[in-house]
């Protein structure tokens, strides 16, 4: 059926060693890489810095200090009250607006993320990069070892689609860690910001420190997941290796 086809002879050579490439080295993270891996993960859950029972340890000083409160006239006796009562009526403006406290410039310069967590984010960003990267090969491999459509027999096949399924389920579940990671840099930039134009309002400060806690949580769960899912993967793909490298039998072996 080739023939129907014209191919370059010298890229068809090209993308043959390409296709021994991606089998070669899809072939060793499978044997060898996720086996591997999934023990550094497992020994990585025991290590002290991700096993805090402590919490408060974690926590990260806003150095923000609250400023003297600003004395306001009093307004409200005689007629001086009545007419600001009636200006604001007038403007329209009779609703109470905080604005808060107008920043220029941290009294003590950047304010820094909390370093504990950013020391942890910076261990596990890597891991969760290098599972979608091999992730990706090793689909790779699998879609290239499915045959061509034929009808019947094909039970093989729908192992290889059933295993490509969950190596793309993998993959996006493992982005979704990095979007995770982004947003909590990001809530906790508001919340920061918020701390330094209502410096008086404790529940900003409270609820910083309730963020840095989750995350906390967040990357032990995402670092056992990670393990959780190279064992997966190795075990599924081991027990139907077979079927995924030869998903057909041939006419010879129906006989017996």
């Amino acid at each position: 059926m080739s023939s129907l086809l014209k191919v370059d002879s010298e890229i068809k050579t090209k993308v043959d060693a390409f296709r021994e490439r991606i089998t070669a080295e899809a072939e060793d993270l499978v044997a060898n890489f996720f086996p591997k891996k999934l023990l550094e993960l497992d020994a990585f859950l025991k290590d002290p810095s991700i096993n805090i029972v402590e919490l408060k340890d974690i926590h990260s000083e806003i150095n923000l200090t609250v400023p003297d409160p600003i004395l306001i006239p009093n307004l409200h006796d005689g007629l001086e009250a009545q007419n600001a009562k009636k200006r604001k009526l007038e403007d329209g403006s009779g609703e109470d607006k905080m604005t808060g406290t107008k920043v220029f410039v941290m009294p003590g310069g950047m304010m820094k993320s909390n370093g504990n967590l950013v020391e942890l984010i910076e261990k596990v960003k890597p891991e969760i990069r290098t599972l979608i990267e091999k992730c990706n090969t090793v689909k790779m491999w699998v879609q290239l070892l499915i045959p061509r459509i034929e009808d019947g027999n094909n039970f093989g096949v729908s192992i290889q689609e059933e295993t490509v399924a969950e190596l793309r389920t993998v993959e996006g579940e493992a982005a979704s860690y990095l979007d995770q990671i982004s947003r909590y840099y990001i809530t906790r930039a508001k919340l920061v910001s918020k701390i330094a134009k209502y410096p008086h309002v404790e529940d900003y400060r409270r609820t910083v420190t309730e963020i840095d806690e989750k995350e906390y949580i967040s990357l032990k769960i995402i670092v056992s997941e990670l393990r959780n899912q190279y064992v997966t993967l190795h075990d599924m793909i081991l027990k139907n290796i077979e079927k995924i490298k030869r998903p057909r039998s041939s006419n010879t072996d129906a006989l017996y």
